[in-house]
């Protein structure tokens, strides 16, 4: 069966690589929109923590024998330690400043980190295999299905629909969001702002490194996966808008669905088509699909 000349097979795996791609968008894209939308930060520094999460995946192999599973809650903390670090030593100095020095800091911190592991690692990138248990892959009819990438994205949906529930259905997402708009009435009442600020800005360094360990396995660990990454993901977050969670979320997925589609029927535009969605959104709405309209 064909569908527009396309074998259903062949469109059918395309779409799935896309979904595949879009997990990841929605992944990273989420971290910058959490950051973004709670503590004002645009983090171009994300591309180098989504590295440092495939890194250290990489290096608890190698180095410490760890299994996948083991890196899996390993590599996330250990990145957001020092996403912890990165935000109290740096970031914390800047917040009554422009926006734009800390945009510059962190493309200052994204190049040192990439030029750093491309010193000892080289950028031909290294290998890393996938858990046993998700080898292999599985016949479902019209397609067969690779059972790792459906491990990545049924546990990237989880991960990403679990943070916005947490953030816009909780009492803790409420109070992480009334510190971001009005911090001093927070802290009229007790609770340790600056304390909060520091572990969003934790936890969405989390998320990179935990999309990083996903990616291991079915990419070239290398210094600049993420450099080649984070420009499209920008774009995903300005196209869903810049503060909103579940813009990010739906946006990544759905954009990652649109280029497959259009590898399918036309690879020559695959490259670009999230550019070209970015561009005619901001014309049509500059906030984003899901952002809201400034006054």
């Amino acid at each position: 069966m064909e569908i527009f000349g396309v074998p259903l097979q062949s469109l059918a795996a395309q779409v799935f690589l896309g979904l595949v791609n879009g997990c990841f968008y929605a992944l990273l894209s989420l971290g910058l929109a959490i950051i973004f939308g709670l503590l004002n930060v645009i983090n171009l520094s994300h591309g180098a923590l989504y590295m440092l999460g495939a890194f250290a995946t990489w290096a608890g192999l190698n180095y410490f024998g760890l299994s996948y599973w083991w890196m899996l809650f390993l590599a996330p903390f250990i990145v957001g330690c020092f996403g912890v670090l990165i935000e109290r030593m740096m970031l914390r100095r800047l917040y009554k400043l422009d926006h734009l020095y800390g945009m510059l800091l962190m493309i200052g911190l994204s190049h040192f980190l990439e030029g750093l592991f491309r010193l000892f690692y080289g950028v031909s990138g290294k290998s890393y295999s996938a858990p046993i248990e998700l080898t292999g892959a599985t016949d479902i009819g019209f397609m067969m299905l690779p059972n790792y990438r459906a491990w990545v994205v049924a546990v990237s949906i989880v991960v990403c629909f679990a943070t916005w529930f947490a953030i816009e259905k909780t009492r803790l997402g409420a109070t992480l969001r009334a510190s971001t708009e009005n911090p001093e009435l927070v802290d009229a009442f007790g609770v340790n702002v600056p304390m909060l600020v520091t572990l969003t800005y934790g936890f969405g360094a989390a998320l990179a490194a935990f999309a990083g360990v996903l990616a291991a396995p079915m990419v070239q660990v290398s210094p600049l996966m993420g450099a080649n990454l984070i420009v499209a993901v920008f774009a995903v977050v300005v196209i869903g808008g810049l503060s909103s969670i579940l813009g990010a979320i739906i946006t990544g997925l759905a954009l990652g669905v649109l280029e497959g589609l259009v590898s399918a029927f036309y690879p020559q535009v695959s490259a670009t088509i999230v550019f070209i969605v970015m561009a005619i959104i901001l014309l049509m709405r500059p906030s984003g699909l899901f952002g809201k309209e400034s006054a």
